[in-house]
């Protein structure tokens, strides 16, 4: 893979190309955005970019610094985590201790620190001296989710990238990409602000079962109230899916919310694509106002979850709210 052919973060990618292509890379980045972002897969594409022997603007993936990056053969990167909750003074004495061994020669060499924001004061003011003097050919690399929570002396000798929360399409398109059943796709990229977290939720040997129950318990919630009520029970309650509700009526929102893209005429923005025939004929059976209220009901049935009301005792209040619409 290579920079280019990441996910979104337009902005992320023309600054790092545009440093890549013209030579003058920064001795330091902060790249600052929410979770599920996709800093730390940016992290490791511009570094194998910066590795590259090519020097075309981007890792080319074929010469041998590219090929022994994706082996995990690269001794010059170093990657810092936090040591349990938070990134320690040691940590930072030895990277610059290993940094310092390796500086002979004119290789290039990276580092990636994790969490950044979770520097001790004293491990911050021990990086900060290192960016002060910064190495030649040393680039640093420092992922957090507030950049406002790092030192403003820190921050003033970075380059920021800011990183935004990835868009539904440009998940999907990486998900589908990845041979990812393109139905359970198009639910996960609304349930989840990452490319990770979309996986995860797919993965869950449920979700599929759990999205078909959604899509009858949804067509029972306008047109038979009693077998809504009795699927609730038996599909839902009386199996596994249960232990999920707040999961469950995320995707009941979704379905709710493609009646709305129904009359909107955004066929392409529906989640339960394959429904497309039975959305048509009821999607107009209420106005644009009465389906969003259908999803604040639901979203009251999540809230007085949380608040402990029973889940089961909350769904069924919830399909009498949207029979009386």
């Amino acid at each position: 893979m290579s920079i280019a052919q990441l996910a979104g973060q337009p902005m992320a990618k023309r600054i790092l190309q545009h440093a890549l292509r013209s030579g003058k890379v920064s001795h330091a980045y902060l790249f600052s955005g929410p979770p599920g972002s996709g800093r730390m897969a940016m992290a490791k594409e511009f570094a194998k970019a910066l590795f590259c022997t090519a020097g075309q603007g981007d890792a080319c993936g074929e010469c041998l610094a590219c090929r022994k990056f994706d082996h995990g053969n690269q001794p010059n990167l170093h990657v810092v985590e936090p040591d349990g909750s938070s990134i320690k003074i040691d940590q930072i004495r030895e990277l610059q201790r290993e940094l310092a061994y390796r500086s002979s020669g004119a290789e290039r060499k990276i580092y990636i620190m994790q969490r950044a924001e979770t520097m001790t004061p004293q491990a911050a003011n021990s990086l900060l001296k290192f960016l002060e003097e910064p190495q030649t050919l040393v680039v640093a690399i420092l992922l957090t989710e507030n950049g406002q929570a790092m030192l403003p002396t820190v921050r003033s000798r970075t380059q920021w990238v800011p990183f935004m929360p990835l868009a539904p399409t440009d998940m999907l398109q990486t998900l589908v990409a990845e041979e990812v059943p393109q139905l359970l796709a198009r639910a996960a990229v609304h349930l989840a602000s990452g490319l990770e977290a979309c996986r995860l939720i797919i993965q869950q040997n449920e979700f599929a079962e759990m999205r078909n129950v959604v899509i009858q318990l949804g067509k029972d919630s306008l047109t038979r109230f009693t077998a809504a009520m009795v699927s609730a029970q038996q599909q839902v309650f009386k199996t596994g899916l249960g232990e999920q509700p707040q999961l469950l009526l995320s995707l009941l929102v979704l379905w709710y919310k493609d009646m709305i893209h129904f009359q909107a005429g955004r066929h392409e923005a529906l989640v339960f694509i394959d429904q497309v025939d039975w959305i048509g004929k009821h999607a107009f059976g209420r106005s644009a106002d009465g389906w969003v209220r259908c999803m604040e009901h639901t979203l009251e049935a999540g809230k007085r979850m949380r608040a402990h009301v029973p889940p089961q005792l909350a769904l069924e209040q919830l399909l009498i709210r949207i029979q009386e619409g």
